[in-house]
């Protein structure tokens, strides 16, 4: 079989699984939905950089001493709903931007096997409908408890908490204040610490 290096050489017709995403050797990160290759992620931007350091800073420091630990991209997330299923049978792999795992028994080397309990995803322009619908659809199907969208440019976050298999709007954030976060009691991110002038 021909090793995969470069992305082009991908039939994106096909559908494929973790194993066969463990063989490719480009730089480009990927994502598998359903066994769908989706096309490389562009560079994130200085704005997405700055959220995405500044929020997961904030969790990281509340999460001390905690069995709760975050992570950021590039880590793969696989997808599964009945334990890991074998790399064979995985054909989900995601990188959220940011996300936080409870349980230490999800997480292996490689990344989290699972749903994990919170994951925030910061919107970059060509990217909204792969967050707020695709991204939106698969996290609430797979059992993500709590999932955040954060708009740069609008300088707000959306909360969503699942709820009987379906996510609710918890928390809508535009202006400066806490924002609790459902699934950790006790834990807020301020909305100026993320979104101050910099």
């Amino acid at each position: 079989m021909t090793p995969i290096t470069q992305f082009s050489q991908l039939d994106l017709t096909k559908t494929y699984t973790y194993a066969d995403y463990l063989t490719w050797k480009f730089d480009e990160f990927v994502e598998l939905i359903k066994g769908k290759v989706m096309r490389p992620m562009a560079g994130a931007s200085m704005l997405h950089q700055r959220y995405s350091v500044r929020i997961s800073a904030s969790i990281y420091q509340a999460l001390k001493g905690s069995t709760c630990e975050v992570f950021t991209a590039p880590f793969d997330v696989r997808l599964v709903k009945t334990g890991a299923n074998g790399d064979q049978q995985i054909r989900t792999v995601v990188q959220p931007d940011i996300f936080v795992v409870c349980d230490p028994g999800k997480l292996d080397d490689r990344g989290c096997v699972g749903a994990p309990d919170w994951i925030i995803e910061i919107v970059s322009p060509g990217n909204t409908a792969h967050d707020t619908k695709t991204k939106f659809d698969l996290y609430e199907e797979n059992g993500v408890l709590e999932y955040w969208i954060v708009y740069p440019g609008h300088k707000t976050v959306t909360a969503f908490l699942l709820e009987d298999g379906q996510y609710k709007i918890a928390g809508e954030y535009t202006e400066p204040g806490a924002m609790p976060v459902a699934v950790l009691p006790g834990l807020s991110l301020e909305w100026a610490e993320i979104f101050a002038a910099s």
